[in-house]
């Protein structure tokens, strides 16, 4: 049945993505309307229109990983990952640097190497190398869409609070004084952090299969550790590279930018980079644990109240009320990150993973038997037709 689970979820995903086309399409008006300067908001309409592509990518690109990685599965989507990345450099230069495209080239880069190593997975899963989990496509997947929805809205809620947080410091930024270097600057150390993220989300990637597995097996003691290590391994990893941002501040902005005033915004912004990389390499893994568990819902409560009820309130007034301007924003920003990342702490350690076990063991016997009956149904009427 995983290769029916994997249908439905690129159903709801289609269907999701549908839905949000108009804020793609209709990004300037709405960021206008929301205060930002109208030079700023034209280029990101721009290249929300151009991101269209990429967001469909995402329905095959995580779907097909948590599929392959649940089946530990590994080889093929790092070897994937590292030609993606080749693959983005080389567009990346050939469009932007060589023939000067600008944003359109850098944009089709961008598509072009999410789209081709999708393609890769798509032909690894359906062409006989899953043989045992993917059994072709079915019309069992368009039943019980329900159950999936209602996963993917708790899940989803979490993530999104998570990821909207950071967004929403680039938008109050662009209502501060000198709003284009600001955001220049901001733009590079959130670049910076995202690179560092996605080591600390392909730990939360594994460690919420890891855990997911290790309950349904019924090992208590091998979910407890696989947290330990994921934990541990991206903190460690995590350290280094505060330590690393925060002796070359404002010499990586140059990496991006030749503006000086840009980069000496960067090296003032350098000690909050590290920080928030430091409190990024625990919590997102903290909530793949969350994840492989099926805490999402808890989690989503949790990145409430802590990132929208304390740390975006606490940042506009540390911005804007004592004139601390970005500065103050980020500081708001990760006060609410720590708080989720000790509140999040605090659950994981309190959990009795024994009694979790039995809960994944009743959810998996529950559903079975839901997919076992529509199986029965299904080979019943090919029989009949």
């Amino acid at each position: 049945m995983m290769g029916v689970y994997l249908q439905r979820s690129w159903i709801v995903l289609f269907l999701t993505a549908l839905c949000l086309l108009p804020v793609f399409f209709f990004t300037s008006p709405i960021l206008m309307l929301l205060g930002q300067d109208e030079s700023i908001a034209q280029v990101a309409g721009t290249i929300s229109v151009w991101s269209i592509p990429i967001v469909f990518a995402f329905i095959v690109s995580f779907t097909c990983q948590t599929f392959l990685q649940s089946q530990s599965k590994n080889v093929i989507i790092a070897f994937l990952a590292a030609f993606s990345i080749v693959i983005h450099l080389f567009l990346s230069w050939l469009l932007t640097m060589n023939f000067k495209l600008g944003i359109p080239g850098a944009m089709v880069s961008t598509i072009l190497a999410f789209w081709i190593p999708n393609i890769g997975q798509l032909i690894f899963v359906t062409c006989g190398w899953c043989s045992d989990t993917w059994k072709g496509f079915s019309s069992l997947a368009f039943k019980d869409l329900w159950p999936v929805v209602k996963m993917s809205l708790s899940a989803g809620a979490m993530l999104c609070l998570e990821l909207w947080y950071y967004t929403i410091l680039v938008l109050l930024t662009g209502n501060m004084k000198n709003a284009e270097v600001a955001i220049d600057a901001l733009s590079i150390c959130l670049n910076i952090n995202g690179w560092e993220m996605m080591i600390a989300l392909g730990f939360m990637a594994a460690a919420s299969v890891r855990v997911a597995n290790e309950l349904g097996k019924g090992s208590a003691k091998a979910a407890k550790f696989s947290i330990v290590v994921s934990v541990l391994t991206s903190l460690i990893i995590g350290f280094f590279l505060f330590l690393f941002f925060l002796f070359f501040r404002e010499r990586l902005a140059y990496i991006f930018t030749s503006d000086k005033d840009v980069a000496l915004a960067v090296g003032d912004l350098s000690p909050l980079l590290s920080i928030s990389i430091l409190l990024n390499s625990v919590q997102p893994v903290l909530s793949g644990v969350a994840i492989g568990a099926g805490w999402q819902s808890i989690v989503a409560y949790v990145n409430l109240g802590c990132y929208y009820i304390i740390g975006i309130p606490v940042g506009i007034v540390l911005g804007n009320v004592l004139d601390m301007q970005v500065k103050g924003i980020w500081i708001g920003m990760l006060f609410g990150t720590f708080i989720q990342t000790i509140v999040l702490t605090v659950i994981t350690y309190k959990t009795n993973w024994e009694e979790q076990v039995t809960i994944a063991q009743k959810r998996i016997s529950r559903w079975a038997k839901v997919d076992s009956a529509d199986q029965e149904n299904e080979t019943e009427r090919k029989y009949v037709s």
